[in-house]
């Protein structure tokens, strides 16, 4: 006997269409250098293995994750050798998946060159540091890299949503290493460092956050569309009369009769307590649905006062744009793209 599989009460449609457009778009907006993609942190939380083949479609070649985990699961996706590991190689078992597998690390210490080295070397990246102070090798450091056979010489941008003198300064010191290591390409624009202009683009871009919807600097509102659409269904339609408290530790309190929802949304979802008397959520028709009382771990409940045709079972948006919500909830636009948990079953 075949057993159904139950349907998630979280769906996140994810839009081909959308994030293929963003990244071209960002693509041509990096003028000679070509964008490549950072699908790290699941690709920003969306779906990596749904992800990179939408970008690999819309023509980008590189790809950037964090860990060798993440690199394990996407390599049967793409050509192993145009994606590289940011972290690098902490270990000989690292090195050795990175050996079979063609998987450039990304050396960010004299250790990991080391290890790299002693392991026969091979195509890899090498991650300067010009100011950020996380990973990274000095530029003084680079001499005792030579005779490494060096793809991409990254640096990394502290503060490239921000018009701040460290830009400026990190280009500088950016430009001084790449005389110091010999390397087929360069690349130290992010998102938001692909708006500072042509001289930041070397030859790779690596867009991490608008490719999925995020605005890295307001010159990109009117480029970057939303890729993501949170949903959720809706588990019980109840009344409550005046004076009736709501949700955990009766912080709303109902000043006239209300027809309340209670839906499969909470802090475990990455829809975080901030949201409690602040968060929407929307009909499809465009009404909103205020937020009340404390969201909790599996559930959120909201206003239907103006929405009377709403039952158990039907699906809602969660208003979820990504700069304004940022904005109400204090949290970050990658925050926001992160956070959202497991239990929303991606599709689109």
């Amino acid at each position: 006997m075949t057993r159904s599989s139950p349907v998630a009460p979280l769906r996140l449609t994810i839009d081909g269409d959308v994030l293929a457009h963003n990244w071209q778009a960002l693509n041509a907006l990096s003028g000679t250098a070509s964008a490549g993609a950072a699908v790290k942190a699941d690709a920003y939380g969306l779906g990596a293995r749904r992800v990179v083949p939408l970008l690999a479609r819309a023509g980008c070649a590189d790809f950037f994750v964090a860990h060798w985990a993440e690199a394990a699961d996407l390599v049967d996706l793409v050509d192993p050798r145009r994606m590289a590991v940011l972290h690098g190689p902490l270990t000989d078992a690292d090195v050795a998946f990175a050996k079979a597998s063609g998987v450039r690390p990304v050396l960010n210490s004299l250790d990991q060159a080391r290890r790299w080295r002693e392991a026969g070397g091979g195509l890899c990246d090498v991650m300067v540091d010009t100011g950020m102070n996380r990973l990274g090798l000095a530029t003084s450091e680079l001499v005792q890299l030579a005779g490494l056979e060096v793809d991409v010489l990254h640096s990394h941008l502290a503060s490239a949503d921000e018009d701040s003198s460290l830009n400026a300064l990190q280009l500088e010191r950016w430009q001084a290493s790449l005389g110091a290591l010999p390397h087929r390409r360069a690349a130290l624009a992010n998102s938001a460092g692909i708006m500072l202009g042509d001289a930041y683009h070397g030859d790779l871009t690596r867009p991490g956050l608008a490719l999925y919807g995020g605005i890295a600097r307001p010159e990109l509102a009117d480029v970057i569309r939303p890729v993501a659409r949170p949903q959720v269904a809706l588990l019980q339609v109840r009344q409550v009369a005046v004076g009736d408290t709501v949700g955990y530790n009766a912080t709303f309190t109902a000043s006239a009769p209300m027809r309340l929802g209670t839906v499969a949304l909470g802090y475990a979802d990455g829809y975080l307590r901030c949201w409690s008397g602040r968060g929407m959520l929307r009909t499809s028709e465009g009404t909103d649905l205020p937020v009340v009382g404390r969201v909790s771990m599996d559930l959120t409940i909201v206003d239907l006062s103006h929405a009377p045709h709403l039952v158990e079972g039907d699906w809602l948006d969660v208003a979820y744009d990504l700069p304004q919500s940022a904005a109400q909830t204090g949290l970050s636009q990658y925050e926001l793209l992160t956070g959202l948990g497991r239990r929303f079953a991606r599709a689109g």
